[in-house]
């Protein structure tokens, strides 16, 4: 199987059974850095059980660059619609690692890109959703529970002076509307699912609007978990600001 048909059909079953996502972000000094999202689908991959195990699937430790992957479906993507194709743009910058190994039932994805100000930065979920497009049969592709929220909301990133936000917010009332009416179906397999931020800071951090973020050791690193269904819900949950010590 193409490594285009892994990833869709692996994304398709993360959002449909389990969604575990880490966020995570390096920023320099200078305020560049790297901003990644992982999600461990081992666990899934458990719940396959031997069937997994007995596929003709080969074990796949791959990274694919976007940008190439969209020169290189440059014609099929032409045949999707403008707002599908403005989807698949902001792909441009990430790379995606996988690794898949059948037989020890394990599935791992790291998508990421690197920045020159985290400004620039797109909403790295909603990027982790949209590259699943990119299978065979892009626009035709069974949705899942999270597919119609996809566009509903966007998170924007900002580090000036020594402090850092995250914020996002709602931009489609509709879409987002549709998207949490499609979740009522799927409470049951996502009920333990989590997103986790992990930022890391060229300096200490001072204080945070986060009360029960935790630390590292160094104090440099940020990490705070919420139920998944509750951030789908409320985008807000992750709102962030941290101050550092100068």
């Amino acid at each position: 199987m193409k490594r285009t048909q892994v990833l869709a059909c692996a994304l398709v079953a993360i959002f449909t059974y389990s969604c575990n996502f880490t966020e995570e972000i390096h920023i320099k000094e200078d305020g560049s850095g790297k901003l990644s999202i992982n999600f461990d689908g081992s666990e899934l991959m458990q719940m396959a059980g031997d069937e997994m195990a007995q596929s003709d699937e080969k074990p796949m430790d791959s990274i694919i660059s976007f940008k190439d992957l969209l020169a290189e479906k440059k014609d099929s993507i032409a045949q999707l619609s403008p707002e599908e194709q403005a989807k698949l743009k902001r792909l441009e910058p990430f790379n995606l690692h996988m690794v898949m190994k059948p037989e020890e039932k394990i599935m791992k994805f790291d998508l990421f890109s690197e920045f020159k100000n985290v400004s620039e930065v797109n909403d790295a979920f909603n990027s982790f959703k949209e590259a699943g497009m990119l299978g065979p049969g892009q626009s035709k592709q069974q949705p899942t529970p999270l597919s119609g929220s996809e566009q509903a909301t966007e998170v924007n990133y900002t580090f000036k002076g020594n402090t850092f936000s995250r914020k996002a917010k709602i931009v489609d009332e509709e879409l987002f509307q549709q998207g949490l009416d499609s979740l009522a179906g799927a409470e049951m397999f996502l009920s333990g699912s989590t997103y986790t931020i992990k930022y890391h800071f060229p300096r200490k951090v001072k204080s945070t609007n986060l009360e029960e973020a935790t630390f590292s050791a160094d104090g440099k690193t940020l990490i705070y978990e919420v139920p998944f269904l509750d951030l789908m819900r409320d985008p807000t949950a992750l709102d962030l600001q941290v101050k550092l010590e100068k």
